[in-house]
């Protein structure tokens, strides 16, 4: 066969292999139905609430675009798990929610990053209209809370220096009544500038403040694999779990509980994302030790629990797009799925944040699987089939550390990318045929540039 009818045939062949890789993808938008999406509906329920959960939506807003079908909203779930009302809020555009707490007066303190500030408001749920708003000239802000009736508490990220080229990322106190910052503490003062690999735009993360009592704050540095305690009057650090880079303990973590044990000792309950599990420690002869984990073959990419009074913890599990709540030995009793990206729940009753016992008061310290889900699929597709081929095909091999690595930031990062209507091995052959379209093409243009210098030297022979 001459060259010319090699290129085509390759060229046959490659085209056929796009198609190929194609369809499935072509077939999943052609057959999708967005009525036929689950998008808010119950999973399991063999306990009933105790009154509403109000779970906050992140959605899916790209470059100030908000997608339609990975809304942004909050959502009061009733507690047999049927949906109570959604609040939609599209002010303004790239509108994102994150912390929603319990007020005392029955209304909702929420955050709401959009267009590159920060809206935090009281929202009335019976009329849904705001008691009062501020908005702050902050990107992304994860997390505020109630100080006192006047004061709010800000963890304050990406709150980038560009002239010194410093991260001035900042816990703040805000004062409703004066308009005044009364309180900052930065972290550039308590941590090396090297940490987490120096500087940058999104330094710390910090996704998590809570006032716990005495004059004390539980701050959540994600990116530092931390959780801290700092004392507002002298400013130190006066607890510490995790290091950075430690992810034997806690990987970019979110939102961590302090709860204090019967007998007084200090502990930490927290969502450890990077390693989709819920840990617990607890602070004895100077050390943390961990009593409690659960879900690390099931959760995927955790972002809040809460203990609640009857000893369950109520789960945020973002990328499986649901909420549960599991007994002490991992049991689902109550679950929910509410797409897209749920990040913060909390079972109103309760109020703010845990408000139960720790682990070792019920004798359960232990690791568990989680056990009793309805194992709906929220939203379409398959989300972590390809991540669990990747793992189980790699498992004791030399790549298996790598490969793990690999597979867990695709689960948790493609979620976010592919089109509702696509699955995840969708997904995967969209990007293996546009591989081949590009070196198909880079191969294209090499053999052109050859033919066009054969060409040249041919007219210089003759």
């Amino acid at each position: 066969m001459d060259t010319p009818s090699r290129s085509t045939a390759v060229r046959i062949v490659a085209f056929v292999l796009v198609v190929a890789l194609l369809t499935p993808s072509a077939v999943s938008a052609l057959t999708y139905d967005p009525s036929e999406e689950r998008t808010l509906t119950r999973g399991t329920v063999t306990s009933p609430a105790n009154g509403s959960t109000i779970v906050s939506v992140q959605g899916y807003t790209f470059q100030g675009n908000t997608n339609r079908k990975k809304p942004a909203r909050l959502i009061s779930v009733g507690e047999r798990g049927q949906t109570q009302w959604v609040h939609n809020d599209e002010v303004g555009s790239g509108a994102w929610f994150f912390d929603v707490d319990p007020m005392d007066n029955g209304n909702l303190l929420v955050s709401s990053p959009r267009s590159g500030k920060t809206v935090v408001y009281e929202l009335n749920p019976e009329t849904q209209e705001r008691v009062w708003e501020k908005t702050f000239n902050i990107t992304d802000t994860h997390d505020v809370d109630m100080l006192s009736e006047d004061e709010i508490v800000v963890a304050n990220m990406r709150e980038w220096n560009e002239s010194a080229q410093v991260s001035d990322d900042r816990i703040f106190v805000y004062n409703r009544t004066t308009g005044e910052v009364t309180w900052e503490w930065y972290f550039k003062n308590h941590y090396p500038a090297n940490t987490d690999g120096g500087y940058n735009k999104d330094w710390t993360h910090v996704n998590d403040v809570d006032p716990i009592g005495d004059g004390k704050l539980l701050l959540s540095p994600r990116n530092f694999d931390q959780a801290i305690v700092v004392d507002m009057e002298t400013k130190e650090i006066t607890r510490r779990l995790g290091s950075d880079g430690n992810h034997s303990v806690m990987n970019e973590q979110h939102n961590p509980d302090w709860i204090l044990s019967e007998n007084g000792t200090p502990t930490i309950l927290v969502a450890d994302s990077g390693n989709n599990r819920v840990v617990e420690y607890a602070y004895e002869d100077g050390e943390w030790v961990r009593t409690w984990t659960v879900g690390a073959d099931t959760l995927n990419w955790p972002r809040d629990a809460d203990r609640l009074p009857n000893g369950n913890t109520l789960i945020v599990d973002t990328l499986n797009h649901r909420v549960i709540e599991v007994t002490p030995t991992g049991e689902v009793v109550w679950e929910y799925y509410a797409t897209w990206g749920p990040y913060d729940a909390e079972r109103v009753a309760h109020g703010d944040e845990s408000s139960g016992p720790t682990i070792r008061d019920m004798n359960a310290s232990g690791t568990y699987a989680i056990t009793g889900s309805a194992n709906l699929t929220a939203g379409a597709g398959d989300g972590t089939g390809f991540a669990s081929q990747i793992r189980a095909t790699f498992s004791g091999t030399a790549l298996e550390a790598p490969m793990n690595e690999f597979a867990t930031r695709w689960a948790h990062v493609t979620p976010w990318l592919r089109p509702v209507w696509m699955s995840g091995w969708d997904f995967v052959w969209a990007i293996a045929a546009a591989a081949v379209v590009l070196f198909w093409g880079a191969t294209e243009l090499v053999l052109g540039r050859h033919r066009i210098v054969g060409a040249a030297r041919s007219v210089r022979g003759r």
